[in-house]
């Protein structure tokens, strides 16, 4: 058996197979989960092509298409109503600006934390002063007065040495 239910957040119809069996049922669109003993079932058939069918006419009834509508094949089916673009300039949000953030996102899970920053310095300079080490986190994205307070940390927790001005890791 197959259904024809919508989701109450996007509003999006999909087909979800065997209803009487799953217990959650994901929106494709928006991708909440809904208990499908909850979701409201608009057509119920025997046969997948029949829902289909019924689901395409809904979709173009809600588009004002009626009249041009056509059966559409189970690739169309399975795509989404709306592609992501689409959907977020709909509900008001630049899809630029969130490619852009998912980027930057991106880039600072894969940069390392500042006290890693520290101690690649002291593991890749050979006899670094404290000027050194700031010199080398500055470089690597750490702000000055940041690298100097971790250095001492290192120093405070025996993590690091200071001999003569020269700090090495431990």
């Amino acid at each position: 058996m197959y259904a024809v239910v919508g989701c109450t957040d996007c509003h999006a119809l999909w087909l979800l197979s065997d209803p009487g069996s799953a217990e959650t049922a994901t929106c494709p669109r928006c991708g909440r989960r809904h208990r499908t003993g909850k979701l409201k079932r608009l057509f119920t058939a025997e046969d997948r092509e029949t829902a289909r069918e019924v689901r395409a006419s809904m979709l173009a009834d809600a588009a004002d298409a009626t009249a041009t509508f056509e059966p559409p094949s189970d690739a169309e089916t399975d795509a989404p109503v709306v592609d992501d673009d689409e959907y977020l300039d709909a509900a008001g949000v630049d899809a630029d600006a969130v490619a852009a953030a998912g980027e930057r996102s991106d880039r600072r899970s894969r940069s390392r934390s500042r006290p890693d920053v520290v101690r690649d310095a002291l593991r890749e300079l050979e006899a670094p002063d404290e000027s050194d080490v700031v010199a080398y986190a500055a470089a690597h994205g750490v702000p000055q007065d940041a690298a100097a307070d971790l250095l001492d940390r290192l120093v405070q927790r025996g993590e690091a040495t200071a001999h003569g001005g020269t700090y090495r890791l431990l």
